[in-house]
């Protein structure tokens, strides 16, 4: 009746279970928080702020330090629009070439060898073998070549359009854009040279497209 309390039935006031979330609770109902290692400990490194805090640049003395730093950022900002323009980002690009159908058309030109490109080269030549200092010889391979160098771009010219059609078809058969300009636009491109097309050709010649 007056069994004396064992040791293992005294509960020490002191004593404190540990919670799933990690926290101790005692006996008394206190939750106090455990020990949490810090970064260092764990081996995570913080990026570290550069000495000094903020850079401000400070304001410019007169009116001609003003201008000189306003032009300087258009030049930097004109500079990066251009990277971007020919690197093809979106954002930079003018409304003509936007839009994934003409990047679509853009990568079927850059693919072929185009003979429009060779447009220009004889048409310069024609207009130099054509002139009437020339001999009469020489202006009549220069017709000659006019006429075959004409044939030769129109027939190519639907050729490629032939395939702009084809493609757009397969991959965009919901497109609002007219294939009319879609054509124009790739036959424009297939006119210029290929290190001086904007954006600039971002596949191979010869790629699968």
């Amino acid at each position: 009746m007056f069994r004396r309390k064992s040791a293992d039935d005294v509960t020490d006031p002191s004593a404190s279970s540990a919670d799933e979330d990690g926290s101790v609770v005692t006996v008394a109902g206190v939750r106090t928080k455990a020990y949490t290692p810090s970064k260092k400990e764990l081996g995570k490194l913080t990026p570290k702020r550069k000495a000094g805090g903020r850079v401000v640049e400070a304001p410019p003395a007169n009116r001609r330090e003003a201008l000189k730093r306003a032009r300087g950022k258009q030049r930097e900002s004109r500079a990066e629009a251009r990277a971007g323009m020919m690197a093809g980002k979106e954002e930079y690009l003018l409304p003509r070439d936007k839009g994934p159908e003409r990047a679509l058309v853009r990568d079927i030109v850059d693919s072929r060898r185009n003979i429009a490109s060779y447009f220009l080269p004889g048409a310069l030549i024609v207009v130099i073998g054509g002139s009437s200092s020339m001999p009469a010889q020489i202006r009549l391979g220069a017709n000659l070549l006019w006429f075959m160098l004409a044939l030769a771009v129109v027939v190519d010219s639907v050729l490629l359009s032939r395939r702009i059609r084809k493609q757009l078809t397969e991959r965009f058969p919901r497109t609002t854009i007219r294939p009319r300009s879609l054509y124009f636009y790739g036959i424009m491109r297939s006119i210029s040279f290929r290190r001086m097309r904007m954006p600039a050709p971002r596949v191979k010649m010869g790629a699968k497209i």
